[in-house]
């Protein structure tokens, strides 16, 4: 065997042993103390708040009367999924190992004073605080640290993903949202020209004509859900008049000529919200008669 080949296993040797040495001395351990056990203590139907503070800012999540909101740093509804994903995840951080307890180690697994702090509250009473710091070894896992301990636990679940969000991601994304069976007429309008798309039983009808009843599916399922790509919260300065307004059951949704090429603003008769949404997404719910019938307008 080569001189420079002993060499270089001499080192790898080295820096194992090293690496082992670092790991046992005290307050810096890689066992699996307490593994298997939650981290926090919860109840996930009592949580009404969450507050989490990061260097970019704060931002509240306080349920009122049965529905998320934000409450800080602007007011709008929170989106239900993100929340209860948050809320759920608080409750079932299980612990993986134990990774250290000194805390001048805080830092290296990113856990210290500057993570982002995570406040949990069941009946507007504080219940638990813990800093989400780093990914763990595997994707799905987080170093943690409970607020006022030294120790740093691997917990399971990606807690960056799950927590770590600007205010934009935590709103509702929601335009419209109803039901499919519930719709029971749309009404069109682009300038002078009105038509009408109408439920009569099962079957669905253009001003009375007939239909493809599949088109008009993928219209209803659409509009059903319909969420903006973005929110708007300064004045809109739109070129022209409206591109086109889609009244359901008497909600008004209005689409209005964007700045920038492939958008549009979007607006409702519901609140005063200013939407963004890319043009593809609009012309699944912005049609036209042909659209529905098959044939030229």
């Amino acid at each position: 065997m080569k001189r420079s080949t002993l060499v270089l296993i001499g080192v790898l040797v080295v820096l194992i042993l090293a690496t082992v040495l670092v790991l046992q001395r005290p307050g810096e351990q890689s066992v699996r103390a307490g593994a298997g056990t939650p981290l926090l203590t919860l109840d996930s139907a009592a949580v009404d708040r969450l507050e989490i503070a990061s260097p970019n800012g704060r931002i509240v999540l306080a349920r009122e009367g049965g529905t998320w909101m934000i409450a800080e740093p602007i007011r709008y509804k929170a989106d239900r999924v993100a929340v209860g994903t948050a809320v759920g995840m608080a409750g079932r951080m299980t612990i993986t190992a134990l990774a250290s307890s000194n805390p001048q180690k805080q830092g290296v697994f990113q856990v210290d004073s500057n993570a982002t702090l995570v406040r949990v509250f069941e009946k507007e009473t504080e219940k638990a605080a813990v800093r989400i710091g780093k990914a763990g070894p595997a994707y799905t896992q987080t170093y943690v640290r409970r607020e006022g301990s030294d120790d740093v636990y691997l917990v399971d679940g990606s807690l960056t993903w799950t927590f770590v969000k600007s205010t934009r991601d935590w709103r509702d994304r929601s335009i419209f949202t109803t039901t499919k069976d519930s719709i029971r007429s749309v009404r069109f309008q682009y300038g002078d020209t009105t038509f009408v798309l109408s439920r009569a039983d099962t079957l669905w009808r253009v001003d009375g004509a007939p239909v493809d009843q599949g088109r008009v599916d993928g219209f209803l399922a659409a509009l059903s859900s319909f969420a903006t790509d973005d929110f708007v919260d300064s004045a809109i300065t739109a070129p022209g008049q409206p591109a086109g307004m889609v009244t359901v059951d008497g909600i008004q949704i209005v689409f209005l000529p964007h700045l920038t090429p492939g958008k549009y603003y979007v607006r409702t008769s519901l609140n005063p919200q200013v939407f963004e949404v890319q043009d593809w997404k609009a012309k699944q719910v912005l049609k036209r008669k042909s659209d529905f019938t098959g044939t030229a307008a």
